[in-house]
């Protein structure tokens, strides 16, 4: 970048001489002035004239380098020796404005990169090993000291810290973990010194996945990015035909018109026709959006999917672990009168059937349940997605599930009408009790709801697999415009179909999930979001945009974002394609000079490119 600066400052200032000494003081001599004006193009536009010839011999004839090498040498040969330094000089001031910006996108993106960890401290019996984490497994104990960055993910063994986590999440505030905490690679230990369990290899950890996100995102191009390709790859040889005609036909039709002339226009209209602002600045205007994107805690994995995410008018949200914690609570546990069974008993039955399921209820019942579990006493254990798990604890055939799963087995219960998840137990196909459970709505789901409307969401739905009454009490507190429960997967898939078949033609529908029964609707609408960026693998693979934390007004910010990216893109588009059109029609007409030709497309990819800078800058969204 440095030596760039200097060629165009040693350029300018060789062009300079020469515009002083022979049409201002006018002491100089033709030939010297001439020297001074070859000398300044030889050192600023040497490499674009090679490159020109390189792209020819490579059969990219039609290209910036082709038409500006072009331009200049033919206004050294019709005497505009000034104007043909002024060409070269001016494109490279554009280029290297463009370059700067780029180079600004990128650092935005290559920040995130700086959360690569370089070492872990592998514990092997009273020693600790520095390793590559790349060499470190499942199941190592290692060390973080304070002012570390935590290399691997990983449950907390011993020790607690604060972790600085706003290199993932963008969340300046530190969070606090101690031991049981489960936490991710990418963060910086604070304080206390932690030792912790590998739970994932490098190439599963949360780091590796989200450099991998980041560094393939700018591959896939958006409708607009590839617009601008198809045009130019068809615009720049219309452009040269033209330009051709215009030097040549003129001259030989039209009495009295000196070919100079017509050629002095051609190359106007050559200098103006040149695409650069358009090829450069609507790709780096996507580039700015997922840099800044990054930056907030939002990761895009494609321009695509980021200009989708701006013509997203419905979203579709599923409930647990997305719009409430996730984090199940048991309020109150009723033995029926008939069994004689206590309420403790009730919870380890419950818990020994819930054992092998990973389920955020079945979770609660073991937390709550806070002693070890024999496995030895349970001989089978089947999960039986919707309804619950059937197990058979001690010889006993446990069911633990909702109401659907009573309606099947014909097992008679009092129906509880509460607006909260309960789990029925049976015992021996007879009616045990019932545990109820609550599931806190987030706090940040009301200023989700609020600003996803605010930023032209039209409808808000809620599909879930919970209890009607459960789903409808979220729905009614949250402000949700649709709500459908008791659905299973597949179940969800359907309604998701039919509310994209719903949608207004030209927009989009979104969907936000965090577990992996919710890959197959990320995948199917248009726009999927992995919730809590690190819950479910599954859900992250197959999403488009994945969030660093389980805020769900963190889509908001990110459709606010894309919105941005999409407007910056297309106001490039119209402010270089009309000034374009207008300087080109003026240039054949010969209204304008080779001046104002030079002025035109390089002024216009300088603002393009400031223009496009703009999304980086997200903070305030």
């Amino acid at each position: 970048m440095k030596n760039r600066i200097y060629r165009i400052v040693l350029a300018a200032a060789v062009w300079l001489a020469g515009i002083i000494g022979n049409s201002i003081i006018k002491i100089m001599p033709g030939w010297m002035s001439f020297l001074l004006y070859l000398t300044s193009y030889v050192i600023i536009g040497r490499d674009i004239f090679l490159k020109a010839v390189r792209n020819i011999k490579n059969g990219n004839v039609f290209d910036e380098n082709f038409l500006m090498s072009i331009a200049a040498i033919g206004a050294f040969i019709i005497g505009e020796y000034a104007e043909g330094a002024a060409v070269m000089l001016f494109y490279q001031t554009g280029e290297f404005f463009q370059d700067y910006a780029v180079d600004k996108s990128r650092k935005s993106i290559a920040d995130l990169m700086d959360i690569r960890p370089e070492f872990a401290n592998v514990k092997a019996g009273s020693e600790l090993i520095e390793k590559d984490p790349e060499d470190v497994m499942p199941g190592d104990i290692i060390l973080i000291k304070a002012g570390e960055r935590v290399p691997l993910d990983g449950r907390v063994l011993e020790g607690s810290s604060l972790l600085d986590t706003s290199s993932l999440t963008g969340e300046s505030v530190p969070r606090e973990v101690q031991p049981g905490s489960e936490i991710l690679s990418g963060c910086i230990n604070l304080t206390g010194t932690l030792t912790v369990e590998v739970t994932r290899e490098y190439g599963e950890s949360t780091v590796s996945r989200i450099l991998d996100l980041v560094e393939n995102a700018t591959d896939k191009k958006s409708g607009s990015e590839r617009f601008i390709t198809r045009f130019a790859r068809y615009y720049t040889p219309v452009v040269v035909i033209i330009a051709v005609f215009l030097a040549l036909i003129p001259p030989l039709v039209i009495k009295g018109a000196a070919f100079s002339d017509w050629f002095y226009r051609s190359l106007s209209f050559l200098v103006v026709a040149c695409p650069c602002a358009l090829v450069i600045s609507v790709p780096l205007s996507f580039f700015g959006g997922i840099g800044g994107a990054s930056s907030r805690g939002v990761l895009v994995k494609g321009g695509n999917y980021l200009e989708a995410l701006a013509q997203v008018d419905g979203i579709v949200f599923d409930k647990t672990g997305t719009l409430t914690k996730g984090v199940f609570k048991i309020q109150d546990i009723q033995p029926t009168q008939h069994q004689g069974r206590t309420k403790e008993e009730i919870l380890e039955l419950s818990a020994y059937a819930e054992h092998f399921s990973n389920h955020p209820i079945s979770l609660s019942l073991k937390e709550e349940y806070g002693r070890e579990i024999d496995a030895s006493r349970i001989s089978e254990m089947e999960e039986l997605p919707g309804h619950g798990v059937r197990a058979v604890v001690d010889g006993k055939v446990i069911l633990a599930g909702n109401d659907k799963l009573m309606a099947e087995n014909n097992i008679y219960y009092p129906p509880a009408d509460a607006a909260r998840t309960l789990v029925y137990v049976a015992v021996d196909g007879e009616y045990a009790g019932f545990i109820r459970i609550d599931d806190e709505i987030k706090e940040d789901s009301y200023k989700a709801i609020k600003d996803l409307k605010k930023v032209g969401i039209r409808k808000a739905v809620m599909l879930t697999g919970d209890r009607k009454s459960a789903a409808e009490k979220v729905s009614r507190e949250l402000g949700l415009d649709q709500v459908f429960a008791e659905l299973l997967p597949d179940g969800k898939l359907e309604k998701l179909e039919e509310l994209l078949k719903e949608s207004p033609p030209k927009s989009r529908l979104a969907f936000a999930g965090d577990g992996i029964n919710d890959a197959p609707a990320l995948t199917r609408a248009d726009v999927g979001i992995a919730m809590g960026g690190l819950g479910s693998d599954a859900a992250i693979e197959a999403a488009d945009i994945v969030l660093m934390t389980d805020e769900p007004s963190k889509i908001a910010t990110a459709v606010r974002i894309a919105k941005k990216t999409l407007r910056i893109a297309w106001q490039n588009i119209y402010l270089a394609i009309s000034i374009k059109v207008l300087v080109l029609l003026l240039s054949a007409f010969g209204i304008t000079s080779l001046w104002a030709a030079i002025f035109a497309d390089v002024g216009v990819t300088i603002i393009a490119v400031l223009n496009s800078l703009r999304a980086l800058y997200v903070k305030n969204l």
